[in-house]
Formats: C-alpha cells, sequence, structure tokens
C-alpha cells in the first residue's frame, strides 16, 4: 500500500509540475502574437489488481495525457475568411483615394472653367493683346493640369503594380515557410510541446497568407496543412494547391500594356476573391477606365478647338490654324503661344477685326462638348466609389473584428486565470508531496514491526 502511495504521489507531482510549466509559458507568451493558450488533459493511471485479475482494476495515480491548444479549427478559419475580404477592402480603398487625390490635387476641374472664362472675357475685346495672352495662359495652364493629372495617375498605378509583386513574393515566401512546417509537423511526436509550438507557427502563417488572397485549407491527422488559393483556370482535377505537403505552387504576375495586372499559379490562371492583391487588382481596373476618361475628355478638347480654330480668321487676318496639339491627357499642350494666333473672327475677316462669330461659335461648341461637365462627372465616379468602398470596407471591418474577438476569447491567455492556475498546480505539487511524505513515513512504520 505504501509503494502504491509513493507511485501515486510522483505521478500527481510529475502532472503538476508539467501544469506549472504549461501555466508559465502560458504567462510568458501573453502578449505573443499568434500564440494560443495551452491547458494539459490528464487521465487516471489504472493498473491490474493485486489478485493478477485482469477484471480487477485499482487506480494508481495521474498522467498528463495530452496538451491541449485551445484553438477552434471553424474559427480559426472564419477569422482567415473575414480578414481576407476586409484586406481586399482595404487595399482597394487605399488604391482609389490615392487615385481621388491625384485627379482633385492636378486641378484640371478648375483650370478648364479657367479656360472658359479667358474665352468669356476675350469677347469684350476681341484684339487686346492682353486678354488674348490670358487666353493662351489659360490653354497653358489647363494642358499643364492635364498632364500633371496623366502623370500623377501613372505613379498610382506604378504603386500599385510595385505593392501587388511584393504581394507575390510574399505569397511564394509564406507558402514556402507553410511548405517547412509541414515537413516538421510530419516527424514530431503527437501532443509535444514541438507540436504545438509548430502549430502555432502554422495558424500564424495561414493567418499572414489570408492577407494576401483568399484561401481555402484541408488539414491532415499529423497537423500539416494543403493550402489552395483562389481559383484557378482552367479547373484541374485535383485542383490546383498552393501548398502540399512539403511541396508549393509558384504564384506569378504579368502586367498588361494598360497597366492591370493578372497573376497565375503554377501557369494557370489565378483568380483571387479576397486578400490585398485582388482590392490592387481592383483598384487598378478602376485606374484605367478613368486614365481612359480622362484622355477621351482631352482628346475632345483639342478637336473641338481646333476644328473652330480652322473656321476662323486670326488677328492678322490668317487663316485660323491649331492652337492645341495632343490626343492624350499626357500629351495635350500648345500648339502656338502666340496670343494673335486666336481666330476669334468669321472666315475672311479682315486684320484686327472686332467681329467675335468664330469666338462664338468656339464658346458654343465647346458647351456642347461640356468639358467641364464631364470633367466633374469623372470626379464624382471616383468620389462615388470611393465612399461606396469605404462603407463596405468598415462593415467588413466590423465582421472581422467580431471574428478575432470570438477567437481571442478562446485563444487568448486570460492572466487571472492562469495566476489561479499557478495556485492551483502549486497546491497539488504539494499535496503530492505530502502524499509521498506519508506513504514514506509509513513504510518506515512498517519496516520498524517485530
Amino acid at each position: 500500500m505504501a509503494s502504491d502511495l509513493l507511485s501515486i504521489g510522483l505521478s500527481g507531482a510529475k502532472a503538476a509540475r508539467i501544469g506549472l510549466d504549461v501555466t508559465a509559458q502560458n504567462i510568458a507568451n501573453a502578449a505573443t502574437d499568434g500564440y494560443v493558450r495551452r491547458t494539459i488533459g490528464l487521465a487516471e493511471v489504472a493498473s491490474t489488481g493485486y489478485n493478477q485479475n485482469v477484471r480487477d482494476v485499482s487506480l494508481s495515480g495521474v498522467r498528463v495525457d495530452r496538451i491541449v491548444r485551445n484553438a477552434d479549427a471553424f474559427r480559426q478559419s472564419e477569422v482567415r475568411r473575414t480578414g481576407s475580404d476586409t484586406a481586399r477592402a482595404n487595399a482597394e480603398v487605399s488604391g482609389l483615394g490615392n487615385i481621388e487625390s491625384a485627379l482633385e490635387q492636378s486641378g484640371v476641374y478648375p483650370a478648364i472653367t479657367g479656360f472658359d472664362s479667358a474665352l468669356q472675357k476675350l469677347k469684350e475685346d476681341p484684339v487686346d493683346t492682353s486678354l488674348r495672352a490670358s487666353v493662351i495662359e489659360a490653354a497653358r495652364t489647363m494642358g499643364a493640369t492635364f498632364q500633371i493629372a496623366a502623370k500623377e495617375m501613372d505613379a498610382v498605378g506604378k504603386g500599385l503594380q510595385f505593392e501587388a509583386s511584393d504581394g507575390v513574393t510574399q505569397v511564394n515566401r509564406i507558402a514556402g515557410e507553410i511548405a517547412r512546417t509541414n515537413l516538421r509537423l510530419a516527424r514530431v511526436a503527437d501532443a509535444s510541446s514541438d507540436q504545438t509550438a509548430l502549430l502555432d507557427q502554422r495558424d500564424k502563417l495561414l493567418a499572414d497568407l489570408s492577407q494576401y488572397g483568399d484561401i481555402t485549407t484541408s488539414l491532415a491527422s499529423d497537423g500539416s496543412v494543403t493550402v489552395t488559393l483562389g481559383s484557378t483556370t482552367p479547373v484541374t482535377t485535383p485542383p490546383t494547391t498552393l501548398v502540399s505537403g512539403g511541396n508549393t505552387s509558384p504564384v506569378a504576375m504579368t502586367t498588361a500594356p494598360d497597366g492591370t495586372v493578372a497573376y497565375t499559379l503554377n501557369g494557370n490562371a489565378l483568380s483571387l476573391a479576397g486578400g490585398s492583391l485582388a482590392g490592387q487588382q481592383l483598384a487598378l481596373g478602376k485606374l484605367v477606365q478613368l486614365k481612359d476618361d480622362i484622355d477621351a475628355l482631352a482628346k475632345t478638347i483639342v478637336t473641338t478647338v481646333n476644328g473652330v480654330q480652322g473656321g476662323g480668321t486670326d488677328r492678322n487676318g490668317a487663316a485660323g490654324a491649331d492652337l492645341l496639339v495632343g490626343d492624350s491627357a499626357a500629351t495635350i499642350g500648345l500648339a502656338t503661344s502666340d496670343p494673335a494666333k486666336i481666330a476669334t473672327a468669321p472666315s475672311s475677316a479682315p486684320p484686327n477685326s472686332r467681329d467675335a462669330g468664330n469666338l462664338d461659335a468656339l464658346r458654343g461648341a465647346l458647351g456642347t462638348a461640356d468639358p467641364a461637365g464631364r470633367m466633374d462627372a469623372i470626379l464624382f465616379d471616383i468620389s462615388a466609389t470611393v465612399s461606396g468602398r469605404t462603407v463596405t470596407r468598415d462593415a467588413l471591418t466590423t465582421i472581422s473584428d467580431a471574428a478575432k474577438t470570438a477567437l481571442s476569447a478562446q485563444t487568448g491567455v486570460d492572466l487571472d486565470t492562469e495566476g489561479v492556475n499557478l495556485v492551483r498546480y502549486q497546491q497539488a505539487f504539494q499535496a503530492s508531496g505530502r502524499v509521498m511524505q506519508v506513504a514514506a513515513s509509513l513504510f518506515d512504520s512498517l519496516l520498524q514491526i517485530r
């Protein structure tokens, strides 16, 4: 009996020591990103009874059955899914906000209205040199603002492309880390501290990966994971995976002549519904549309002004020549800086004619083309898009935060709870020691019987 008490006390002391170690790890890693709280699972130790009868079971202490990671696979998957959606919305809103700033700060709209105002003032005295110079300067400013807008939008596009390229690099890096973690998981013992640490690392890598693209995962019995990224075309059976065991498939990015980007996985076209890569791809698509719109507007202004110029007479009595050049926002500019070349008079009018018939025709043509209204529509388009995407992003952020809170309540470390566990396991250790002391005293007493 005494020897059994020694065994029981020893087993209790060992279990309490492991409990203290696990609790200390929880407290030490309370602020560590990706750490999942551990608890120990205890099981009774049963042995065959004294009469060597297999049906006679004697309880002989306790043992640590396993170290449990308090992580719910469903909640982790939900955090990755909602986080991926939020990352996509954040990247898209960031890109669209930069596009909006590029268009608004370039000053294209005020420059267009300034050019129209200069033409209106010129009507007061069509032969006045200073008024004509004002029109030339307004046209120069308008062309410069279009060029600034084009350069700023190109800069935004290059920035988005760089971010997308860096994201692809990060996806390949993280995929390689997950593959190496899979190989290490296949070699470690079950329920060991090494395995739990690797599982923490695996889950942290999956969370990081979900920030770049939407992923689906499949867990094996040894803890290794198979990762599928987005969807590929053509559809293959089985699907093309990003990570399978210790193997990875490369992700690549191509840039089209218009500046949009496309992704491939192992050479197959890759479609992403979530993550920052998808958000940057969407922002670049909107950028291309707006660049086309502003290029079309610049071309319309050049065509309209030069078309009316060709039907009139300048101050020197010569046939009107082109006032503007270019066919896009990046190339629009002045064809001449001579104020006398503005064809304000009708065709065949004498030099220094005060007849503003062709100037009226120019203003009428610009009124029909309505460049200011079209530019206002472009600005409203991007502003409304940013506003709508911001509302969506805020809603997705709320959902993502709720999912993170639910997971944190399960996996996070509560210092109050861990403090109680420290006391509980310390008392269990002391009690087990006391049991061994009592067993030793009983054994000594038995030896002293004569």
